[in-house]
């Protein structure tokens, strides 16, 4: 499997909303399956500079692409809270534990830490959710308290764990 990461881009929003709605998703990152097109457009048009986002790209024998995951950094932008900022990621349903997962955590965190030197990442995740927990773990998240009926899933309010990463190594000695 071929795939590579990049920024996103004006013209994602198709692929984005294809990910977003697709069973085995969408459950798992406050999506609904009637979610349009044009939000996901609208979205990727009106990121500020506080706002990264990369997604996963497919290439299929016949040159075609297709989106198969994402995440994005939004940075706090109150001046107190601007050494800290939220993650949110998505994997296709067929490539999850494939390492797309992997490859764009790695992304996503080169950005906090080499460029926008961040201390603080948080995101949250539905408790019963272990694939993506063990996958944060590896890159040092840690559960700080469950958010108590955060989501509904399925019909039913559900759990998710606040989990954060600290990172005081940005700070140089000299």
């Amino acid at each position: 499997m071929e795939f590579y990461i990049r920024p996103i881009n004006s013209g994602d929003g198709k692929g984005l909303n294809e990910l977003r709605r697709m069973p085995g998703v969408f459950e798992t990152i406050l999506g609904i399956p009637s979610e349009r097109i044009k939000n996901n457009e609208d979205f990727i048009l009106n990121m500020d500079s506080n706002q990264h986002q990369f997604i996963a790209i497919l290439k299929l024998q016949n040159k075609e692409e297709v989106v198969i995951g994402t995440v994005g950094l939004s940075v706090n932008g109150n001046h107190r809270t601007r050494h800290s900022g939220s993650i949110g990621i998505m994997i296709h349903k067929d490539y999850q534990n494939k390492g797309v997962g992997t490859a764009l955590m790695d992304a996503i965190i080169d950005v906090a830490d080499n460029w926008l030197m961040l201390v603080r990442l948080e995101l949250t995740v539905f408790e019963d959710n272990v694939k993506a927990i063990q996958l944060y773990e590896k890159y040092g998240f840690e559960k700080e308290g469950i958010k108590r009926l955060a989501a509904i899933r399925n019909g039913q309010y559900e759990n998710e764990y606040l989990m954060a990463r600290i990172n005081l190594v940005p700070y140089p000695t000299r």
